[in-house]
């Protein structure tokens, strides 16, 4: 039997937009280790490169992904910057996240008409049932982010890949 207070604590351990502690890096990475090794000396110059304004620089010198402003465009900017290597035009692939669609949440699965996120989707990857029910085409998304921001209620989401 879970105790009421765990209840509210595990509910607690998630944030609007998804998973919180789980970092979200820019999609040119070979491996997570060397953002803890060499992240360390750099001034975040890819940061400051972004075209989007996305890329964050966390206490650890890592570099995140946040979409809450925006989404990423793969313009390979943040990895031309990167002096160390650990970003990399040739380990370019999708961003290490799942986007996911909450029914309950999302209007077009509660008989409202609402486009937003296919709108700004620019993949094409998600898909509807004549003017409901959005879906996500995981074939044809790259988890950009740009759906995320501009759902008016929330119920687009980023989760861990698994």
């Amino acid at each position: 039997m879970i105790k009421r207070r765990e209840l509210f604590s595990s509910l607690l351990s998630f944030d609007k937009r998804g998973e919180k502690g789980f970092d979200i890096r820019p999609p040119y990475f070979k491996n997570n280790d060397s953002f803890l090794e060499l992240c360390s000396q750099c001034d975040g110059k890819c940061s400051s490169v972004c075209e989007e304004n996305i890329i964050i620089i966390k206490e650890d010198k890592t570099p995140v992904l946040d979409f809450k402003k925006s989404g990423c465009t793969y313009c390979d900017e943040c990895a031309k910057a990167c002096e160390f290597g650990v970003l990399n035009i040739e380990y370019k692939k999708n961003i290490n996240a799942k986007i996911t669609i909450d029914m309950l949440k999302c209007m077009s699965w509660n008989k409202s008409i609402c486009f937003s996120c296919k709108e700004n989707c620019l993949d094409d990857a998600i898909e509807y049932l004549g003017l409901f029910r959005p879906k996500i085409d995981m074939q044809k998304c790259t988890s950009c982010g740009f759906c995320v921001r501009v759902c008016p209620c929330e119920a687009v989401k980023v989760e861990k890949w698994q």
